[in-house]
């Protein structure tokens, strides 16, 4: 386990638009014994759980512009790395962003990496152009129990988020129906459940990863909530308009020439896939998704956790001139309606 004379690489992007590898050797070992809590600690929102340089314990990663060591590394998810040049300690660094767009949210401009709280209830995160947010407040209800039958969430004032307060007498409704002589419905929700549930909104990114949803009540509680999935129009890398056939203005569900992994957060898909994705257009149309199946994907990150996501899959496209110029995850989107989407296994 032990590595003397770390070596530290990155890449960083010069003014001139060209990739410089710099390395840096750092004089810290993993030469000590693992010694870690039993319990993981409990990080703050939005900041990620990871292995120390040394594979050894899980920690809380570290933030842009904060002090970090082989020990205390920097969120990877965020694409932040330690920078080891800006401080005379070899072996104490500062994390830093890799270069990328800046995102604008309101009147204020937030620099790649960077995360910021918008409102009290969203911790967000600014990663190459595209805003992801998290919320801060609990979003499981609270389920009934002996000492708590009618749990309502109510807002307390001074408080950003809700509280649940118990209640030991049912909702209103319930006691007019036997006031009138109604013999009560004991049958749940779901029995007397009529499903509505909208179509999936727009991918919130035109390439690359995006966000989208919905919102249903098929659930057990026949109650509405918004379901979100991640979604990929296209790869940001690919150059599409090579593969556009003679005489023709467009290429609309071209298929992945290799099989691949896709990438959430720092982490991989565990299977690879062969999507479609949706092609462009040499006349000004775009094209989007306009069939699509939603299936879960399990991704597996590097410090060893696992976890699953409901993604989209697209199966067909169509090509028009009502385009989106929105590629924000955090303030998507419009509803182009998709028809034929359902759930699948793949």
């Amino acid at each position: 386990r032990e590595r003397t004379g770390l070596k530290t690489c990155f890449l960083r992007r010069t003014p001139v638009s060209v990739l410089v590898s710099m390395c840096q050797t750092v004089s810290q070992d993993c030469s000590q014994t693992c010694s870690c809590p039993a319990d993981p600690p409990r990080c703050p929102v939005g900041t990620s759980l990871v292995l120390d340089g040394c594979g050894c314990c899980k920690v809380c990663a570290r933030q842009l512009r904060e002090p970090c060591s082989l020990l205390e590394p920097c969120d990877h998810h965020k694409d932040l790395y330690c920078d080891y040049t800006l401080l005379s300690d070899t072996q104490t660094g500062v994390c830093m962003a890799q270069d990328g767009q800046p995102c604008v949210l309101g009147r204020r401009t937030y620099g790649s990496g960077e995360s910021f709280r918008p409102t009290c209830k969203h911790q967000c995160v600014c990663m190459n152009g595209e805003i992801g947010c998290v919320p801060t407040c609990p979003t499981k209800a609270r389920p009934p129990s002996p000492d708590c039958p009618y749990p309502r969430p109510v807002h307390i004032p001074g408080k950003c988020c809700e509280d649940w307060v118990c209640h030991q007498t049912p909702p209103e409704r319930h006691y007019q129906a036997v006031s009138a002589g109604q013999t009560p419905n004991h049958s749940g929700p779901r029995e007397n459940c009529i499903v509505q549930t909208t179509a999936w909104s727009e991918c919130s990114a035109s390439c690359g990863m995006g966000v989208s949803s919905r919102v249903t009540n098929d659930n057990r509680r026949c109650q509405l909530e918004r379901q979100t999935r991640i979604c990929m129009v296209r790869p940001c890398s690919s150059q599409q308009e090579r593969d556009i056939r003679k005489g023709k203005k467009c290429i609309r569900t071209p298929r992945a020439q290799l099989w691949m992994r896709f990438r959430l957060s720092g982490c991989s898909s565990s299977r690879l896939y062969r999507p479609r994705f949706c092609g462009v257009c040499t006349d000004g149309r775009c094209c989007t998704p306009s069939t699509s199946v939603t299936a879960s994907v399990e991704f597996r990150c590097p410090e060893g956790d696992v976890f699953t996501r409901k993604m989209m899959f697209i199966k067909t496209c169509s090509c028009h001139h009502h385009c989106q110029q929105d590629n924000d995850i955090f303030l998507a989107s419009s509803a182009r309606r998709m028809s034929g989407d359902y759930d699948s296994t793949l």
